[in-house]
């Protein structure tokens, strides 16, 4: 997650309320040794998305920076992006591919924006998708069931406790 969604111009009390839960799935998988990737947003001027929703998280900002309270450590990667999908146009796949991953642990907001739109994206290349619900959240409770119900459905996204997933 970065600043603008948690801390600046789109951030919410519901985007700050996971930040517990990501920090605790962050240490398990780093006990087990999980490859660690953070995605941002680092959007240029002629970006699509920008028409959308204005200019935010524009590369070189703090906006776009990973919110600190997630602690990057040495050997996590940190993958720039400019759409809703951390897979487009990005060096994720091939970052995945060859640390031999096969299955993906999705976390951050929006869940039915970019959470979605990563999840379709790992489940066309292959990847068994994993979603701990307390580590996703969107702008309502409505549209947050509905994302993760659709997530299911369509991508077979698993959509498990975060207790599930650090076990």
């Amino acid at each position: 997650m970065i600043n603008d969604f948690v801390y600046g111009k789109f951030g919410s009390e519901r985007a700050r309320r996971i930040i517990p839960s990501m920090s605790r799935l962050l240490e398990a998988a780093r006990a087990k040794g999980y490859l660690i990737i953070f995605t941002r947003d680092a959007h240029k001027t002629a970006d699509p998305e920008l028409k959308i929703w204005g200019e935010h998280a524009m590369k070189g900002t703090s906006g776009s920076e990973v919110i600190p309270d997630l602690n990057i450590q040495k050997g996590d990667h940190v993958i720039e992006k400019s759409t809703y999908s951390s897979f487009f146009n990005t060096e994720l796949d091939s970052v995945l591919k060859r640390h031999g991953v096969d299955e993906v642990i999705i976390v951050g907001v929006t869940t039915d924006i970019c959470v979605r739109h990563t999840a379709a994206d790992a489940f066309f290349r292959g990847y068994k998708v994993i979603i701990p619900k307390e580590c996703v959240q969107t702008i309502s409770d409505e549209i947050q069931e509905r994302a993760l119900d659709e997530m299911k459905r369509l991508y077979h996204a698993e959509i498990l406790d975060l207790e599930q997933v650090i076990a």
